[in-house]
């Protein structure tokens, strides 16, 4: 049957049209019409156009598209992550969510409890389980990566991330270039150094912790031992009590913004304000950001677009054309009130009290 003949002609007993169709009838590629409904990268407005009279003609629906991607064999999703709570991963899955309902996918979620070998391989045998079209991993944390070594080959995949991993296909967030601007702008305000509280790597380094590095070291500025804590804010929190009592301690670069929050309400405890007495940035412009006392100075990482993405890339490889090319999508920084110039009363650090600073390790 023709394309003109499925859109509408003839009188023969027709099949639902599916997305390959639709990339006939508008002359543009399988992964052209792929990209354009799940939002993963740009579509020119012209080939818009002619794909969406397309699905108009053909009377299209999503889920025929999945049904065909998948060689009629599924039409699920797995998404593994470490963690379904905590802002990044969850808005990330919302992003993976929407992308993959506008190709007609379903998603399951499973949650990978540890990096242990015996919690990966559980995770993984679960969502083996089921008849998969493909698998979208949030390579945020320690599990995230067990899981990229241990996932069964020939799978279709991709995996979300701040750092960029050979040979697999990818979306990633400049995290790297995020955290040292971060930084930059607190060494810009006159502060000496700026102290790092970290949130569990995913690796030895991750990209915002290796940017805050990197700016320190082109400024010549002293880099202080890394404050190593839990994703719990109140950890965070534990930091900032422990910080007031150390005056060479006027800036502090927090791995995300519940933990930026938790260091303000620990200096608050000991009576200490943001920025006056030390400055206090965070990470990922939680919808709480802008509202806090004072609002947070952050980068934004569009956690949504990367979930989207992620879909549009898989779509592509579901399909069995080669992936795009992983570029990283920049994570702005926006300035707010919780950054200022260092205290005079404070930031006068002697090399003893450096050597000291692991003590607010938490």
């Amino acid at each position: 049957m023709s394309v003109e003949e499925r859109a509408g002609g003839g009188g023969a007993a027709m099949r639902p049209a599916t997305m390959a169709d639709v990339a006939r009838l508008a002359g543009v590629s399988l992964s052209t019409v792929s990209r354009m409904l799940s939002g993963g990268s740009p579509v020119s407005p012209k080939r818009q156009e002619r794909i969406q009279q397309a699905i108009d003609r053909l009377g299209y629906r999503p889920s025929a598209a999945a049904r065909a991607l998948a060689s009629g064999q599924s039409n699920v999703i797995a998404v593994l992550a470490g963690d379904t709570t905590i802002y990044g991963y969850a808005t990330t899955i919302r992003g993976v969510e929407e992308a993959a309902r506008a190709l007609g996918y379903s998603v399951m979620i499973v949650v990978i409890e540890s990096a242990e070998d015996a919690a990966v391989d559980a995770a993984i045998a679960t969502a083996m389980s089921q008849q998969l079209a493909g698998i979208v991993l949030l390579k945020f944390d320690p599990p995230g990566v067990a899981a990229m070594h241990r996932l069964p080959a020939g799978v279709p995949m991709v995996a979300l991330s701040g750092v960029r991993e050979k040979g697999l296909p990818q979306a990633l967030i400049d995290e790297a270039k995020a955290g040292e601007e971060l930084t930059r702008h607190l060494l810009d305000l006159g502060h000496r150094t700026v102290h790092h509280v970290r949130v569990p790597p995913s690796r030895k380094e991750d990209g915002r912790t290796t940017g805050w590095r990197r700016a320190l070291k082109k400024a010549g500025a002293t880099v202080p031992p890394v404050i190593d804590v839990t994703w719990e804010p109140q950890t965070g929190r534990t930091v900032g009590r422990r910080v007031a009592g150390m005056p060479e301690v006027t800036a502090v670069f927090c791995g995300n913004d519940e933990l930026a929050m938790g260091v303000i309400r620990g200096l608050a405890d000991e009576g200490l304000k943001v920025p006056d007495d030390v400055s206090v940035v965070g990470f990922d412009d939680h919808p709480l950001a802008d509202v806090w006392m004072p609002a947070l100075t952050t980068a934004r990482q569009d956690f949504s677009s990367l979930g989207r993405r992620g879909v549009g890339i898989l779509a592509r490889v579901i399909a069995g054309e080669p992936p795009e090319k992983a570029v990283h999508e920049a994570a702005p920084v926006i300035v707010r009130e919780s950054s200022g110039p260092p205290s005079a009363d404070r930031g006068i650090a002697t090399e003893a009290a450096m050597e000291d600073a692991d003590r607010i390790h938490a």
